[in-house]
């Protein structure tokens, strides 16, 4: 599946980039709530509903507030949810009472994902269903078997799994993502450098 991400902080241009992804045959977009400019929780369920209303694409909202200085509440998120074509949220807020709130209040067929590797197992455990992972991209067998162990409740398994990644999980967030995980796949032989300025690889 390929899942593009078209969040922008201009309802238009994340219309017109949502639209343009569900043309080129995505299976669904994620949506990054409007960083900068801070709208309220009224602007934030008003932009994703106009989103939702002008493209009919899978959409999941990506809530994280230490990148976009903008928070998406729980209820804001849970009245989103109602709406046709919004299908789950990536929550990478890393606060697990937040997550558990969402699963035991979300609609049936919602999806809560979880958008922070070092509490991606116990939002599983808790009954998430999965992980948008940045430690996947370095470590993608380890990854997949910690998120399949822990959604099969298999809590035993995903703990032991979990707590191999958690030097890596730490490594790849020394400096700003996406720069140590770039970093990491150059020195893998995986891709090339590909960092675009303003951001630059360690010395």
């Amino acid at each position: 599946p390929v899942i593009a991400g078209t969040g922008a902080n201009s309802t238009s241009e994340a219309i017109h980039l949502t639209r343009g992804a569900a043309g080129v045959g995505v299976d669904a977009c994620l949506l990054v709530t409007p960083y900068y400019n801070r709208p309220s929780q009224r602007g934030l369920y008003a932009h994703y509903r106009a989103v939702a209303e002008a493209v009919d694409v899978p959409q999941i909202l990506y809530n994280v507030p230490s990148r976009t200085a903008v928070d998406l509440s729980n209820e804001t998120a849970l009245a989103l949810a109602e709406i046709d074509g919004i299908v789950g949220i990536k929550d990478a807020t890393g606060d697990l009472d937040r997550a558990r709130e969402l699963i035991e209040g979300r609609p049936e067929g919602f999806a809560v994902y979880s958008g922070d590797d070092a509490t991606a197992c116990d939002l599983m455990l808790l009954g998430g269903d999965g992980n948008i992972s940045v430690t996947a991209n370095v470590a993608p067998a380890t990854v997949a078997s910690m998120c399949a162990a822990a959604l099969s409740e298999d809590q035993e398994k995903a703990k032991a799994l979990d707590a191999s990644l958690g030097q890596l999980n730490e490594a790849l967030f020394v400096e700003a993502n996406p720069m140590p995980v770039k970093y990491a796949l150059a020195k893998m032989g995986r891709m090339a450098a590909g960092i675009r300025l303003p951001l630059l690889l360690p010395e």
